[in-house]
């Protein structure tokens, strides 16, 4: 196996950038070497070829010495007993920060697995504010550690490439890095649905020779043309298609391979100089037919990630389609690298520069492409809400709408006026009651398109609806809709529990006024549950989460409770009723349970229909008592607005299997024996069919669906592989109500 040496990394740094310090990424390794000796990676190979690699990637992308200098060190403080104070003693302040940028937070082992990375993430994102090198090092770093996933167990693999799909692709592209982000993609792909990835992997090599050969005529073709019209360029070349891009497509629009047009694609790269990106296009408008609405003027308008190019899609020889971007020397240098390749070339037409203004210029292109990332985040947002947050800010903005005074805003692909609203200012958006499109209204759910020009009107007292959150996608506009909702919540929430204790103090012949003004006793008593104040204690009464009549026993004192209880020895008609209500709906009175609170009725939510085995979490509903949603439903993000109303389920333990039925959706190919084929191969794993149908679509595809007997999540993700290792099968979803 191949280990890379310091001097590798050296021989670059010192080819990139000739006047960095070389001895202090000398002292880093040897540093790096010392406290990570006797480590092994799961490979099996020392722990040190881990930030050797990191440091070779950072070399690669050109960044500067103490750059590489913290991808050697970016471990120490994490996986050794050396702590900040000694990396600052030998390493001084910089790099202290950097490494601490990089370096998991400690100590927070109550968390769940999914908080701890949401913090994690959190904490690297805060830093980057400081200095943006941190979020470098930190690509550099997971791309290496997805390199080498095969050595992890099969659950680490899991959540790791989710979490690089989630946030690190998204990141790297936010930044322009589009080579970084390709392999990152790719390689969570191939981990997390490693069948997919295998038999798209296969169909596209079985392709191969017939797509380089069509690629091999296209830029033959382009070269000749080029230099008949005197068009100078630098290359031209050819490409296939990402596999990951590629199952995304077919996925989305569940096509078949031999249904996609653009598989291959052509870039076409000329001298910098923008002139001769036109000139091309016109040159390969006149050979080839263009497809209408296909052409993209990135050169005019950058994308925010500073991308340039000239998109045009056209009709080949064979009547199929195929991908031509045209761009600079320059443009494709920044399209494969990002921001590492623009800080070269402001060195380079600058001239000879001091190496912190070098730096100062990164650290402002970073902060434009990143502050969006950060703006709306607080230290008391809930972790999960941040990554949320943070996966809608991470979403490449390609739309261009103006106000009528000619202002440009940019917003998300799918971006609606109410975004547009937020985006102008929050109290436009919170006194939004209308808008017109290009001078003419248009509901406010409409879908914003390049140069729409856009008037929000507003009144003064209007504010937000809940069904807006059906509509906005951006997370300045949706967090300030689920805070306004939060805000009328609570207080509906406070005013409920009041009743609902007055009610009960009723039932004890106590003055409900007693209790409720004497703030010292309401504070001791909210204080008990680990609220700060009364006003939080009847929210609590309100959302269903604290009982009434336990207010009054901590009130009243065991004695007294027990003298004035109404229900003393008895089963309250609560609890009669709660347990009636499970058996009538076959649930048994255990089969999810609410943790902390007793006698409170939960249902499975129908829009998911959670199975035992996935990960649920439960949703108070004012009258209907604890609704439990797969944590990964689509409604989860809109209903919960108010953590105050979430509480935490699990699957109680259970000897007796419980039979769910679920519906599932195959998209297959149109041809005789597929539905037998389908029940065939859940039969044999034996399991029951209470329903099956099969129709045509309109693209003359198979729609097959079947409802199957299952126990859990486990027998469920049985069922759909073997529906999809039949013969003709597209693809295989599960169907909710």
């Amino acid at each position: 196996m191949f280990m890379i040496r310091i001097e590798d990394v050296i021989s670059k740094v010192e080819k990139n950038r000739p006047e960095s310090n070389i001895e202090l990424i000398r002292r880093a390794y040897l540093f790096s070497a010392l406290h990570h000796k006797g480590q092994k990676r799961a490979s099996g190979e020392p722990y040190l070829v881990h930030p050797l690699e990191v440091a070779d990637i950072l070399a690669e992308m050109r960044l500067d010495e103490t750059s590489v200098s913290t991808g050697l060190l970016h471990d120490v403080v994490e996986d050794t007993l050396v702590d900040l104070e000694t990396i600052r003693e030998y390493f001084g302040d910089e790099i202290t920060r950097l490494v601490d940028g990089l370096t998991k937070i400690a100590h927070i082992s109550n968390l769940s697995k999914e908080k701890q990375q949401a913090e994690n993430v959190r904490k690297m994102v805060l830093a980057m504010t400081t200095d943006v090198r941190v979020v470098l090092i930190k690509l550099a770093d997971r791309l290496h550690n997805m390199r080498t996933m095969q050595f992890l167990k099969p659950e680490k693999r899991t959540r790791i490439s989710q979490e690089t799909l989630d946030i690190y692709a998204p990141i790297a592209h936010r930044l322009g890095m589009g080579k970084l982000r390709g392999e990152l993609e790719d390689l969570s792909f191939k981990n997390l649905y490693p069948q997919d990835y295998k038999k798209i992997s296969h169909e596209v090599e079985a392709r191969r020779p017939e797509l380089e050969a069509a690629l091999e005529k296209i830029t033959n073709t382009i070269r000749e043309h080029l230099s008949e019209n005197d068009v100078p360029f630098v290359e031209i070349q050819g490409r296939v298609k990402r596999l990951f891009s590629l199952w995304k497509k077919l996925k989305k629009r569940k096509l078949s391979i031999e249904q996609v047009y653009d598989l291959i694609a052509a870039r076409i790269i000329t001298q910098n100089d923008k002139k001769y990106c036109y000139l091309t296009l016109s040159v390969i408008h006149d050979v080839w037919t263009p497809v209408p609405e296909r052409f993209k003027d990135w050169i005019a308008i950058p994308r925010d990630n500073l991308y340039q190019s000239l998109h045009t899609s056209v009709i080949g020889d064979n009547g199929q389609s195929f991908e031509v971007q045209i761009r600079t020397e320059e443009m494709h240098q920044i399209a494969e690298e990002g921001v590492a390749a623009h800080w070269k070339y402001k060195e380079s037409k600058l001239g000879k520069r001091e190496e912190d203004k070098s730096l100062d210029e990164l650290r402002k292109t970073v902060e434009k492409l990143l502050l969006p990332l950060v703006e709306n985040t607080s230290e008391n947002q809930d972790s999960e809400e941040f990554i949320e947050s943070l996966k809608l800010d991470l979403y490449p903005k390609d739309v261009y709408a103006f106000t009528p005074m000619g202002k440009i805003i940019q917003l998300p692909r799918g971006a609606t006026l109410i975004d547009f609203a937020y985006a102008i200012h929050s109290e436009v958006g919170d006194n939004c009651t209308g808008a017109k499109i290009n001078s003419r209204i248009v509901p406010l759910r409409n879908e914003l398109q390049n140069g729409d020009v856009i008037e929000i009107l507003t009144t003064p007292n209007s504010k937000p609806s809940r069904d807006w959150l059906n509509y906005a996608t951006t997370s300045r506009a949706r967090n300030r809709i689920r805070h306004w909702i939060a805000e009328q919540q609570r207080a509906d929430s406070i005013e409920m529990g009041r009743k609902l204790l007055e009610k009960e103090a009723d039932k004890f012949r106590l003055s409900p006024k007693k209790l409720l003004n004497n703030e010292n006793e309401m504070k001791r008593i909210a204080n008990e549950y680990g609220l700060g104040r009364a006003e939080d204690l009847l929210a609590s009464i309100g959302y269903g989460k604290t009982l009434p009549r336990n207010i009054l026993g901590k009130f009243l004192g065991a004695e007294k409770f027990a003298e004035l209880d109404p229900d003393k020895r008895k089963e309250t008609r609560l609890q009669t009723a709660t347990k009636a209500v499970k058996k009538f709906i076959g649930l048994g009175e255990d089969a999810i349970l609410v943790k902390g609170i007793d006698n409170l009725l939960t249902a499975r939510a129908r829009c998911c229909n959670p199975l035992r085995g996935e990960e649920i979490v439960g949703y108070i509903s004012l009258g209907k008592g604890v609704v439990v949603h797969n944590k990964r439903c689509k409604n989860v993000q809109q209903l919960m607005i108010n953590k105050d109303r979430v509480v935490e389920v699990e699957w109680a333990k259970s000897e007796k299997e419980e039979i769910q039925s679920v519906r599932i959706l195959a998209t297959t190919e149109n041809r005789t024996g597929m539905l037998a084929g389908i029940t065939n191969a859940i039969a044999e794993i034996k399991t029951g069919i209470r329903d099956a149908s099969a129709r045509v679509s309109k693209e003359n595809r198979g729609i097959i669906e079947v409802t199957v007997e299952v126990f859990d999540k486990k027998h469920l993700d049985r069922v759909v592989g073997s529906i999809e290792q039949v013969p003709g099968v597209i693809a295989v979803e599960r169907v909710n109500s």
